[in-house]
């Protein structure tokens, strides 16, 4: 199967159609094609070539949106870097690729093969997860998985041809960069913040009709006073478990919130509002773990994704995450999902985030624990919050110790490290 290029395609049915917004910039689809062209030839007179793959270390924003087209206008295979690694993190994943963009690619040079249609099977993008569990695996993502993912999601959520997509995501994950991506195969625009400030996305958000957001970041805009965004269609909501709270607030607060589950080796989302994509097919093992197949799943991870994550179905049909298998405590032989407990506490008025986890226990085997986040100018004492436990679930589902700590130890991307905590 042959892939167009999604980028000449869309400047030439949309030349005068916004891109791409960032760094006080506006770039239409005529103008963007000129700038990946130029950074194509550019690339090519450094060095690289089809199939070779290319690091682009530079901050969110036109650079990077330039760096990666010109790489598939070459055929290279485009390696994002997420820049708050460290030294050796980012130097290692450099040291797999033929070539690294630390700066614009400013200049031109000499003419390149550029590609107009590229094998549907051929990888576009090495996208590395978000190593909740140790560090981040390599997952090699084509042209079909992003033009599945992106067909899949505007039949999840429609789409606008007038979309204004607001990424405050990291690039380098397959969240944030899926919305470059999928701007560009409907030749809609994409915006693009260099991080996530909550007066710039109050802002945007004026505007926008799509944003794509982690809990944590949802909950910060809720409290600076988010309220009946005028032209947003969604919050796709997902990164990580979602306190019922929360969607209360939004709901409260008219922010109309979309849930969403995915992986990196399915490229982004698996489900939206808890249906599976159309192209996605998603099953329960015996043991409740979740398994996707389909046209999005990465290559190498062979016919079906074993997600590692545990869910169930609900009476009208949507998938419900109920954690991840790795997580599950066994404490006296019985097993606690840390999901179930996290939503109990963060039930509670003073809680704005839990987090649950194991603890070894020369009793018990394994014992439950938790940290929890407060909300500013609430208090509640650990006994207090022990006792709502307890109120509402069975005994040995109740955290035999509670620590409090400012901050719960997140990836760039918003998910929990368990493994960092107390």
């Amino acid at each position: 199967m042959q892939v167009a290029s999604w980028l000449l395609r869309a400047a030439e049915t949309r030349p005068d159609e916004p891109a791409l917004m960032a760094d006080g910039r506006t770039l239409r689809y005529a103008e963007l094609a000129v700038e990946a062209d130029r950074a194509a030839r550019r690339l090519h007179a450094l060095g690289a070539h089809r199939g070779d793959r290319v690091a682009i270390a530079v901050p969110p924003g036109l650079a990077f949106a330039v760096a990666l087209h010109g790489c598939l206008r070459l055929g290279a295979v485009a390696v994002p870097v997420d820049l708050r690694l460290g030294d050796a993190e980012r130097a290692a994943r450099a040291a797999t690729c033929a070539l690294t963009v630390d700066a614009p690619l400013d200049g031109d040079g000499p003419g390149a093969p550029l590609l107009d249609v590229h094998d549907a099977d051929a990888v576009a993008a090495v996208i590395h997860t978000s190593g909740t569990t140790g560090t981040g695996r390599a997952v090699e993502l084509t042209y079909g998985n992003w033009l599945w993912s992106a067909l899949g999601s505007a039949v999840a959520l429609g789409l606008d041809p007038h979309e204004r997509w607001l990424s405050a995501l990291p690039l380098a994950h397959v969240g944030g960069l899926s919305i470059l991506l999928r701007s560009c195969i409907y030749a809609t625009a994409a915006v693009v913040h260099p991080a996530f400030d909550v007066d710039a996305v109050l802002e945007e958000l004026r505007h926008a009709t799509l944003v794509s957001l982690v809990p944590t970041q949802l909950s910060r805009l809720l409290d600076a006073g988010l309220r009946e965004p005028p032209r947003l269609r969604a919050v796709l909501l997902g990164g990580g478990p979602i306190p019922p709270e929360l969607l209360e607030r939004a709901s409260d607060a008219g922010v109309p919130v979309v849930t969403t589950y995915g992986m990196t080796e399915a490229c982004s989302q698996i489900t939206t509002g808890g249906v599976p994509l159309f192209c996605t097919r998603v099953e329960l093992a015996a043991d409740g773990e979740i398994l996707v197949s389909g046209p999005t799943v990465a290559p190498a991870v062979g016919a079906i994704l074993r997600t590692g994550d545990l869910g169930a179905w609900d009476a009208d049909g949507t998938l419900r995450i109920t954690g991840r298998a790795a997580d599950t405590i066994v404490s006296g032989g019985e097993n606690v999902a840390p999901a179930e407990v996290e939503a109990v506490l963060e039930a509670h008025p003073a809680v704005i985030e839990a987090a649950v986890h194991a603890r070894p226990d020369a009793e018990w085997g394994e014992a439950v624990v938790a940290t929890v986040v407060l909300a500013g100018g609430m208090t509640a004492t650990e006994e207090e919050l022990r006792a709502h436990v307890r109120e509402r679930l069975a005994g040995f589902k109740v955290p035999k110790a509670v620590a409090f700590a400012d901050a719960l130890p997140r990836t760039p991307s918003g998910k929990l490290l368990r493994r960092l905590l107390p």
